[in-house]
């Protein structure tokens, strides 16, 4: 008798995988598609999270200091 276990066990894994990645887009679809239409970065964090960053804010310097005036 052959025993599909091992075999039987690596299909629902997998499918179960596809669910829940499915699950997490379909979650995180609406936010994901506003920050990329506005040119952010997406990186996801774990399952319905996700880390939204303006790289905008890479290209950003502190101003140097003013001298103050002596009266």
């Amino acid at each position: 008798m052959y025993s599909q276990g091992t075999k039987g066990l690596g299909r629902i894994k997998s499918r179960i995988r596809d669910l829940l990645a499915y699950a997490d887009r379909e979650i995180c679809m609406e936010p994901d598609e506003f920050a990329i239409y506005r040119g952010w970065t997406v990186t996801r964090t774990g399952f319905g999270a996700r880390s939204y960053r303006d790289p905008r804010f890479d290209q950003l310097t502190v101003a140097s200091r003013v001298p103050e005036e002596v009266s």
